[in-house]
């Protein structure tokens, strides 16, 4: 299991900026409603597993505690990965006691010393992590209370990272295939870009708040439905579903959609077959060009910035 979030935006209208107020730093009437998006997506299919939603800042409202919410949607026999933000005690207690192993980068703050804890190699240990005094704003006095006084965690480095576990055996979980495996975390941020641009969840339609937050249910469905077609087409073609292109499973979901209200049973049923294996046939590119800056080579148009809402502006001067 991947886990991260992301922001969107929507339309700027009383009600939305109600719920999902615009960031401080931008001036009343310039600034578009932002919400926090915290996702947990499948590594093997890419599918949605679950996502929590709140306003972008505020108490309650940070990555940590919108992942706390998923909890129960993992499952043993999961594997949690996440970038070095997600690395803290009390997530890691809370996976240690529902048996849900995690992988993450060490945190930034964490200072790492492998003179000390039970030697497993070469730059790999085994430790105590004791509880800090604060509680995460997510969780309740008793709750926090209730998690253990110290856990022990595995600290490895491969090429100069370090890594945090509880998969503790490293006969068998060796730290390169670790460190390997969890180079795959990556796919998320692609799978953003799938849900974000190629399907055009970035900005919202939806002037309310609830009907913003179907209207991202909807684009999560969406998407979860072009990721199951994928995965099938994947199974029945010997593929595996990662290799397959999402955005040409897209392209030939929507045209194929255009035609087959209009067929029978038996003509639908060749179609879909025909689908399937349109999109098994469609790999990943793999990038041939040498690698090049982000950079773009036409100019955008010379619009000014509003500075002012539109409704107080008179004239703009180019």
């Amino acid at each position: 299991m991947l886990a991260d979030g992301s922001t969107v935006q929507m339309p700027d209208t009383a009600d939305n900026q109600a719920d999902f107020p615009q960031l401080d730093s931008q001036k009343p009437g310039l600034g578009f409603p932002i919400a926090r998006i915290v996702v947990l997506i499948s590594l093997a299919a890419g599918t949605v597993i679950d996502y929590s939603l709140a306003a972008y800042q505020g108490k309650g409202t940070g990555e940590t505690s919108l992942l706390s919410q998923l909890f129960g949607s993992l499952s043993l026999g999961d594997l949690l990965m996440a970038d070095r933000y997600y690395c803290t005690f009390a997530i890691i207690a809370l996976m240690q006691i529902a048996g849900i192993p995690v992988l993450f980068p060490i945190h930034a703050r964490k200072k790492v010393d492998f003179s000390q804890g039970v030697r497993l190699g070469a730059r790999d240990h085994v430790v105590e992590w004791t509880k800090p005094k604060r509680k995460p704003v997510w969780m309740s006095k008793q709750a926090y209370a209730d998690l253990p006084e110290s856990i022990s965690v595995r600290e490895f480095a491969v090429n100069g990272r370090i890594y945090v576990t509880t998969l503790l055996n490293a006969k068998h979980y060796p730290k390169q295939e670790l460190a390997l495996l969890y180079q795959q975390r990556w796919k998320i941020e692609l799978d953003f870009r799938s849900i974000k641009t190629n399907m055009g969840m970035e900005m919202l339609r939806c002037k309310t708040p609830d009907m913003a937050k179907k209207e991202i249910a909807i684009h999560l469905l969406a998407y979860n439905i072009i990721r199951g077609n994928v995965a099938q087409a994947a199974g029945l073609h010997d593929k595996i579903p990662r290799q397959l292109s999402f955005r040409a499973a897209v392209q030939l979901v929507i045209k194929a959609s255009q035609v087959v209200l209009a067929l029978t049973r038996s003509a639908l049923i060749r179609a879909l077959q025909a689908l399937l294996k349109a999109i098994a046939s469609t790999p990943i590119g793999k990038q041939k060009r040498k690698s090049e800056p982000r950079a773009v080579k036409r100019r955008p148009k010379p619009f000014p910035l509003l500075m002012v809402p539109r409704n107080k502006t008179i004239t703009i001067k180019s």
